[in-house]
């Protein structure tokens, strides 16, 4: 190989990647893409040749790079090449990797020089390369000939430009030492998308083909037409020598010789040539590697740290230990215990943010799902009033009552009263599912131990269902009790006397409490017309009178406000294509709610968002729909009856009593539902784990099998603990690494103005004014004694008079400009080169 700066940087990298496939992470050290740009034939494909130390371009005679050549290189322990067109097929001999090259970009772009975008990807394994991407790019070039197309040039650079506007590419623009330097396009290209020309490196090529008497010292000196990267001219090898097959590392050396000897570069010669281009790439890839270690050593930092309690448990560890079986058995259920007091009473550590944890689940069945499911046993307005006046009239018989019975009233509030069953045992339901969800959750930190965590959750869980007879029988007691009694001496209870003012009384209440806010939050309207642009959020506002919808939460631009009277809300089924839970209002007058919409229907994220709101409703007066069977409509249709003044009345008294009574009864099993449950099932349960979950488990059978970890937990011990050690390894590496490697800075930025517009005149270059005057002669003198050179147009011109142009019809016989400068005359500080 004839890259020996890389073949240096090859163990550093190896130890890189040693250490972190040592803990099962990738080193992601992104190492950059070099890109060489340049004009048709400026000898970028030698220039990648030398750099990667093997010769397996294709060139010649009308040979040029007519597809993207992206190169992989991939360090592994012996050496050959893959092309992804030809997968599985490996290419031993470089010359058959040339060949296929030349195959497959005919085969694309055709035999008569046309072009292509299309990459051609190869990988060449080696030990002595780093992971890096080479990108061959075809050369610009102005001319279409053959095959393509009248905009190649505008083709080849927008091709160029896909690669080199990476911010992880090194561009090296590449410009022949016979060609204009002001003019270079691949300068420009590298210019737009490297302005501060921190990844630019200027490269000479083609020195040794430079006129006699001419040199290019003061470019490369980076006085004349200067970069930030400056330049760095190399030497490659000529046609004749491709042909003649001499190899790259004769080559070099024939480069070397040829710098130590030419009279304006031996002064220079250390930083030209070949080695020294490989010498600034290989400082770019040292100066990333350093980049990126803090960011490693800092990733590994953390790791460490987080692993650093559970390595020290797991040091010394014996499984098989009887004392630790014990000891870790009452750590695990003191630990259980704790989790499951906290989620059910609350903590202030470890608060979980994501979702609400068992305690806050069970408040909202006590305070919304109970009470909304207690409103929904209501009977229908129209039911109750037929109801209580079938109740009358059956009481009084075949007489026709002067008062208004009691019997009718008890009649009607015991029949409400067991409609309070159904809520009341689903309350139970509901909070046992929870205790029972919270089993689970608190034990998945037992799940290191499968038969401990089995048998917990069997015996806990038990315990639980052993329990729900117990409330469920008690909650149905509570009901029972309302049954046996009905007292109308309760101070809350309105009373015969006060029935007929109820209604009154009942609306000044409604009235006082209009403005008050009751909920507000983000809801979806889910039935607006995909032609009126489709479901979307809204805030919503509900007060006591009215549900109004918002832009935002900002409550500045009202979109609608909705009147509360006669609306009902009603649940509808989850679309199959939506993942949102939806309800919807409607008025009982079947009347439109919303513009031409008989419902809103409103959407929300969850269902129990939608309970939320479905209660918020219910204190706002607005009561779900009333399941209706086919045998009450037939008995509602069939009905249809009239009543006298007098038995309105009786009936518009016991409604009235019957709603302040069962206004009692209700207010009462709201209080009462909640203590009984937490003291008959939840205090319970708590006490039970606490005091006698550790004796249960130990006569389930013998305590170590109990103690088996599983494999995972096993093979996770293991797995920390060598992690652990990688981890520690790998930041010694890093450290070594730093202190073994040197960042080379950054050069400072310089005046590159002159690259700003290329289209018309050649601007000024900025140049010493011994430079200039280098520039603007002629020829260079002869050595004393010599005989002078003819007088010839040679390949050279002026940079610093922009008046002239290399087709100038005024100058005739002034030769094309050129990077080279014939030099002046010695001056008598210096020596004339012999």
């Amino acid at each position: 190989m004839g890259n020996r700066g890389m073949e240096d940087l090859i163990p550093l990298v190896n130890k890189l990647q040693d250490a972190f496939s040592s803990i099962g992470q990738a080193c992601n050290l992104d190492l950059p893409q070099i890109a060489v740009v340049g004009g048709q034939s400026a000898g970028k494909s030698s220039v990648l040749e030398n750099f990667v130390g093997r010769d397996f371009l294709p060139r010649g005679s009308g040979i040029v790079t007519r597809r993207p050549l992206v190169l992989q290189l991939i360090s592994a322990t012996a050496e050959w090449a893959e092309f992804l067109h030809c997968k599985g097929k490996k290419f031993t001999d470089f010359d058959e990797v040339r060949q296929e090259i030349e195959a497959e970009t005919d085969r694309v772009t055709g035999g008569n020089k046309g072009i292509s975008a299309v990459p051609i990807n190869l990988r060449v394994y080696s030990p002595h390369v780093l992971n890096l991407t080479l990108i061959d790019l075809p050369g610009i070039t102005k001319v279409p000939v053959g095959d393509q197309p009248v905009d190649i040039e505008q083709q080849i650079k927008e091709m160029i430009m896909q690669f080199i506007t990476r911010e992880s590419c090194l561009i090296l623009a590449v410009t022949p030492a016979n060609t204009d330097l002001a003019n270079s396009d691949a300068l420009k290209m590298s210019k737009d998308v490297d302005p501060q020309g921190t990844r630019t490196i200027g490269v000479i090529t083609k020195l040794d083909l430079m006129d006699e008497g001419t040199d290019a010292r003061d470019v490369l000196e980076n006085k004349l037409l200067p970069l930030r990267r400056g330049y760095i001219g190399v030497v490659n090898r000529s046609q004749k020598d491709i042909d003649g097959k001499k190899d790259i590392k004769a080559a070099m050396d024939a480069e070397r010789k040829f710098f130590l000897s030419h009279a304006s570069y031996r002064h220079m010669a250390e930083k030209m040539g070949t080695p020294r281009l490989q010498r600034v790439l290989n400082e770019q890839l040292t100066n990333h590697i350093r980049d990126t270690l803090p960011a490693f050593r800092s990733k590994l930092q953390s790791q460490l740290l987080a692993l650093d309690k559970e390595a020290e448990e797991y040091r010394g560890y014996r499984p098989d230990d009887p004392s630790r079986k014990t000891k870790q058995l009452l750590q695990m259920v003191q630990q259980f215990s704790v989790d499951f007091d906290k989620r059910i009473e609350g903590s202030g550590d470890q608060v979980d943010t994501v979702e609400l944890s068992g305690g806050a689940k069970i408040n909202r069945i006590f305070h919304e799902r109970f009470p909304f499911e207690l409103v929904k046993m209501e009977c229908d307005e129209k039911e109750m009033r037929r109801e209580i006046s079938y109740a009358i009239k059956n009481i009084h018989g075949i007489r026709t009552g002067l008062f208004t019975p009691d019997m009718a009233f008890e009649a009607i509030v015991k029949k409400q009263v067991i409609k309070l069953k159904e809520p009341c045992v689903k309350c139970v339901d509901m909070v046992i599912q929870e205790l029972i969800n919270t089993v689970r959750q608190c034990s998945n930190k037992l799940e290191c131990f499968p038969r401990l965590r089995e048998e917990t959750e069997r015996i806990v869980t038990s315990h639980i269902r052993d329990r729900e007879s117990r409330a469920k029988d008690q909650v149905l007691l509570l009901i029972d009790i309302q049954l046996s009694y009905i007292n109308t001496n309760h101070e809350d209870f309105i009373g015969f006397a006060n029935a007929q003012q109820r209604s009154s009384q009942a609306n000044k209440s409604q009235s006082s409490a209009g403005n008050q806010v009751i909920r507000k939050g983000w809801l979806t309207i889910n039935n607006i017309s995909i032609m009126k642009g489709g479901a979307k959020e809204y805030w919503f506002v509900l007060t006591a009178e009215s549900l109004s919808w918002f832009k935002d939460d900002e409550e500045k631009e009202k979109k609608y406000m909705l009147p509360l009277d006669n609306l009902k809300v009603r649940d509808v089924e989850k679309s199959f294509m939506s993942s949102k839970h939806i309800f919807c209002i409607f008025n009982t007058e079947s009347r439109n709610v919303y513009k031409d919409n008989r419902t809103l229907e409103l959407a929300c994220d969850s269902q129990d968002d939608v309970e939320s709101w479905k209660s918020s409703l219910l204190r706002a007066g607005v009561y779900p729909e009333k399941t209706i069977t086919v045998e009450s409509e037939t008995t509602t249709t069939a009905d249809n009856f009239s009543m006298d003044p007098q038995l309105e009345r009786k009936v518009e008294t016991i409604r009235n009593l019957v709603d302040s009574y069962m206004a009692i009864v209700n207010k009462c099993i709201r209080d009462l539902m909640p203590k009984a449950i937490m003291h008959l099932m939840i205090g319970n349960v708590k006490d039970f784990i606490n005091a006698e979950l550790l004796a249960q488990l130990y006569s389930a059978g013998d305590q170590n099998a109990l103690m088996d970890e599983s494999q995972e937990q096993a093979q996770r011990r293991d797995e920390v603990l060598r992690t652990h050690q990688a981890l520690k390894e790998a930041l010694a590496i890093i450290g070594d690494i730093s202190t073994s490697t040197i960042t080379v800075p950054v050069p400072p930025p310089v005046d590159t103005s002159w690259m700003g517009d290329q289209s018309g005149a050649r601007r000024s270059p900025p140049s010493s004014p011994t430079a200039s005057r280098r520039m603007s002669s002629g020829q260079r003198p002869a050595p004393r004694g010599a005989p002078p050179p003819p007088n010839r147009p040679g390949p050279l011109g002026p940079f610093n008079n922009t008046a002239d142009s290399p087709q100038a019809p005024s100058r005739p016989n002034r030769a094309p400009p050129s990077i080279p400068s014939r030099r002046p005359p010695p001056s008598p500080t210096r020596q004339a080169p012999p």
